[in-house]
């Protein structure tokens, strides 16, 4: 069994920065990689289904397998507890079986074993499949965001907006509208126009579906600021901070998400050691739009709301360090929750950066990943393939992780893995930003900002290109306005979320369907093409906090040119995409217990089906019956059986469908 000794942690800003435009010294982060006294196992799914039969604790763990084999390895290395890494959800445990996910435990010995020598005694066990490390996980830096102070926020709040929307700091948001004269300085020109996301003319086409659910894995969100509040998600079966699973998901009081860095459905975002780095994020991707108040963002709505839901998946919390379980825990989390979209401003150092300032570097390769990350591998692949619905606008998940901020000729993992989208970073003239990481395992590139190539834009209300970053939310104990800039890839990171939410949304506009896949493919394959931009030599200044820009450095763009995706991700032309693709959606085939109910709403089956009636015919009604209950139809099974079944809108179409009756089936209503 081989460990990893690498950095693994949130990915925020550039080379010597973690998440601030003034930059802060790398500090050691990480003398222990890995929580002692734990260990991940995989057991072969009869072993699992034994321990989950062994007498519980008062603290719900069990203390032994009841296999005589393992049995004797635990006593011997005097393991205390076991434990299932993912906890029971009472609706979606079927699924996590046929994952295999029910067989992953926790499993707990004394700290003064050595955990190499666990994993080889558990190794030789014919009842194990998998062993993995419990890694700690810490910010790779300290730092905070560079605030707008309410001085700035008043002055700006005068000027006139660029777009539609009237949210007065769009003006600053070069990164969603960029109209190539915000950089100038002389005859010195360090922006183009269009070197946005273009979110502007997909605007026409949508602003975002409140339907659509992205998770950010991150810091707590500032769930109460006034730009954020009425786009974050609601657990509506669960009661805010409570104590108790109210819904059965495995998790107490989780009504905006879940705390998993402390165990908790109280989300936290105002202690001293928070960045507001969470907040920052979900601004980007789903700030209220139109509401004339602060910033724009890709997918929030507009003044009639609409914008898509930020489920807050906390896995950093002051300066508690995270774990891999937290994270593994939030994936499937994220996924059996409703999200379609999994926000990771976060991964490993890339498996080529310079070991000399980051360490031992990360995986070079998938393999080498998938060998040392398995549980982490299972959960992303259970999200990949489980989130969103086969009768739904998507069917599985994307995962969008920051390509990792270490300048090197490849993306860190999971987001290098050819399942998911790993993000670098460019500047407002599709240069790549001087920290970014390139090359093998990059995807698509964003905006994320790059403070020091813009070291030398100065106007009477910023100083040393800190307009050069991306401008979000903040907590208010960050920023005393509530908004403040960041930069690196875990700001680009959020721009491609955003732009696959409102991707996402506009199918569900249309009633289409698609395959998370195609989605992905279609996110891709319409990227704007930037290599024109990528040549000669790019001048940057580093800059240090209470120092100013330092001694002019250089890069050469050549070595870019072709390694930063396949382009600068475009809404536009995503959505436009989108528009000739997927399939029709149709009601779905029904299944039903007797005796019990399914709800369905018909309205998400038919284009504009808002504002439209509907009647329901059933063949044999001695099998199912329904009835109306507001904007939904909940059936019934009778007896056993099944029959056919129309549902025809006011509008004139009709779709068919079956119900089947069965005895204990568990009512989630597809087949």
């Amino acid at each position: 069994m081989m460990k990893q000794r690498i950095l693994y942690g949130l990915i925020l800003l550039a080379g010597i920065v973690m998440m601030s435009c003034a930059k802060d010294e790398m500090q050691d982060i990480q003398e222990q990689p890995y929580a002692k006294g734990e260990l991940f196992v995989k057991f072969t799914p009869e072993v699992a289904d034994m321990i989950a039969q062994s007498q519980v604790t008062r603290s719900g763990v069990v203390t032994r397998s009841g296999v005589p084999a393992v049995d004797e390895v635990m006593e011997i290395i005097g393991t205390y507890e076991l434990e299932r890494v993912f906890p029971v959800d009472e609706q979606r445990e079927e699924l996590t079986r046929q994952s295999g996910l029910h067989q992953w435990y926790v499993v707990r010995f004394s700290g003064d074993k050595d955990a190499d020598e666990v994993a080889r005694q558990f190794k030789t066990l014919g009842e194990v499949q998998n062993i993995d490390f419990n890694r700690t996980i810490k910010r790779a830096y300290t730092g905070k965001a560079t605030p707008l102070k309410k001085s700035q926020l008043e002055r700006i709040a005068m000027r006139a907006t660029r777009a539609s929307m009237n949210d007065p700091l769009l003006a600053m948001q070069w990164h969603l509208i960029n109209n190539g004269d915000l950089f100038t300085q002389g005859e010195v020109v360090k922006s183009v126009k269009d070197a946005d996301v273009q979110v502007e003319k997909a605007w026409e086409r949508s602003t975002g579906d409140e339907s659509v659910v992205v998770a950010v894995l991150d810091e707590g969100v500032f769930v109460e600021h006034p730009d954020l509040k009425d786009n974050i998600w609601i657990n509506e079966d669960e009661i805010n901070r409570s104590k108790q699973d109210n819904d059965g998901n495995g998790f107490c009081g989780d009504y905006h998400g879940y705390n998993f860095a402390k165990n908790t459905g109280v989300i936290t975002w105002n202690d001293v050691y928070d960045s507001g780095h969470g907040s920052h994020v979900a601004g980007v991707i789903a700030a209220q739009n139109g509401n004339g108040v602060g910033i724009s963002s890709i997918a929030g709505g507009d003044a009639n709301g609409g914008g898509v839901k930020i489920m807050v998946c906390q896995i950093f919390s002051g300066n508690v360090s995270s774990s891999s379980i937290a994270v593994a825990r939030a994936i499937k989390y994220a996924a059996d929750n409703g999200a379609v979209v999994l926000q990771c401003s976060w991964g490993y150092v890339s498996g080529r950066a310079n070991e000399y300032d980051w360490g031992e570097a990360g995986f070079a390769s998938q393999e080498e990943w998938e060998r040392g990350a398995p549980l982490e591998r299972d959960a992303l692949e259970y999200f990949t393939h489980n989130a969103g619905s086969p009768s739904g606008v998507i069917d599985g998940g994307i995962a969008i992780f920051a390509g990792g901020n270490e300048s090197a000729p490849m993306a860190g993992y999971p987001g290098a893995s050819e399942d998911y989208v790993s993000v670098a970073a460019t500047a407002a003239d599709f240069t790549p930003a001087v920290y970014t990481n390139y090359g093998p395992g990059t995807s698509v590139s964003a905006p994320g900002g790059d403070q020091d190539y813009y070291y030398d834009y100065v106007d009477e209300e910023h100083n040393y290109g800190e307009v050069g970053c991306i401008l979000s939310t903040l907590p208010y104990n960050v920023s005393e306005s509530g908004y403040g800039f960041m930069e690196g890839t875990s700001m680009a990171c959020p721009h491609v979320s955003g732009v696959v939410a409102l991707g996402i949304s506009y199918a569900t506009q249309l009633r289409r369907h698609f395959k998370a896949s195609e989605i992905q493919e279609l996110l891709i394959s319409t990227a704007t093409p930037i290599d024109a931009y990528i040549s000669g030599i790019k001048v940057y200044r580093r800059y240090v906090a209470d120092i100013g820009p330092q001694q002019p450095m250089q890069i050469k763009l050549s070595d870019y040119k072709g390694m930063m995706g396949s382009g600068q991700v475009n809404a536009a032309a995503l959505l436009e995409a989108i528009a000739g693709a997927g399939e029709k959606m149709q009601f779905p085939n029904l299944y039903v217990a007797t005796n019990a109910h399914v709800a369905v709403v018909p309205a998400r089956y038919f284009v504009g089906g808002e504002e439209l009636t509907f009647d329901v015919t059933i063949a044999d009604s001695s099998v199912a019956s329904f009835e109306e209950q507001g904007s939904k139809l909940v059936f019934k099974g009778l007896k056993v059986g099944s029959t056919k079944a129309t549902v025809k809108a006011s509008n004139g179409e009709s779709h068919n469908f079956i119900i089947t009756v069965r005895d204990g089936a568990n009512g989630n209503g597809w087949l």
